[in-house]
């Protein structure tokens, strides 16, 4: 039995996520600029009205992003300028549809080059390690599952045929973006045998294309399953549009 869409949602943003997008957004609007010590954790505490636990959570959080950095004996400053950061987005990236697409846009951009580059570096065990992804998602559609996980590790065979761990990577670093929208729109699918069918095509076009060896095709093939891939998003159903409002944590349209 599938699980109703609504079940499908994560939780609100937690106390933890919500004081380290605040901490993040004044760095990066210059209230707290480079080398500038932040104050003590009881201080924030009182500040964002929260634990202490709460804000060395979140504290933790932009360190290991690279934007915050723990000086012995002197507290904690934000990062140099100069200083290399980890890859992220805007935590409130999944807050708006228009973000969701966006983020969708930024994989049809990079799926498109990393079809071609795999469709050119593709041998027998790398064909048959994608074919063997793309088979575990069809039996997990099959047996009533979203598929969600094997479609993202279907995608991910196709970055390790590239020969590039940095793409593996970054559709790696995105996928945190898309898994909880794609939970829903899967669900949306599943109920709809045509959609379900189409994904079918556009995942079998692009491994087909990268099998053979022929660039020019998986790329094309893979932009278009991207591209499709947001169609379905901003023509999901009614149904489906509510429970992502949901998600997103958008209201529901006024009706007059």
């Amino acid at each position: 039995m599938r699980p109703a869409l609504l079940e499908l949602l994560p939780g609100h943003p937690t106390l933890t996520d919500q004081v380290a997008a605040q901490l993040l957004s004044r760095i990066e609007d210059g209230a707290l600029q480079a080398d500038a010590r932040l104050p003590t954790e009881t201080q924030m505490s009182a500040q964002f009205g929260v634990s202490r636990t709460v804000v060395r959570e979140a504290v933790s959080r932009l360190k290991s992003m690279g934007r915050l950095v723990s000086r012995q004996g002197s507290g904690v400053f934000v990062a140099p300028a100069h200083s290399a950061r980890a890859l992220a987005f805007d935590p409130s990236v999944l807050q708006s549809m228009d973000a969701v697409l966006q983020v969708v846009e930024v994989r049809r951009v990079l799926e498109g080059e990393v079809c071609a580059l795999a469709a050119q570096r593709i041998d027998a065990r790398k064909a048959q390690d994608m074919h063997q992804a793309l088979d575990r998602l069809k039996l997990a559609v099959a047996q009533g599952h979203d598929g969600v996980e094997e479609d993202l590790a279907f995608h991910r065979s196709i970055a390790r045929a590239a020969d590039n761990p940095h793409f593996e990577h970054l559709l790696g670093f995105l996928e945190q973006y898309q898994r909880p929208a794609m939970r829903v729109t899967r669900a949306n699918e599943s109920m709809h045998q045509a959609f379900l069918s189409a994904v079918n095509r556009e995942h079998e076009a692009m491994a087909a294309a990268i099998t053979r060896g022929d660039s020019a095709a998986a790329r094309r093939a893979a932009v278009r399953h991207m591209a499709n891939a947001a169609q379905r998003i901003e023509q999901a159903d009614p149904k489906t549009k509510r429970a992502l409002r949901q998600l997103l944590g958008r209201p529901e349209p006024t009706r007059h």
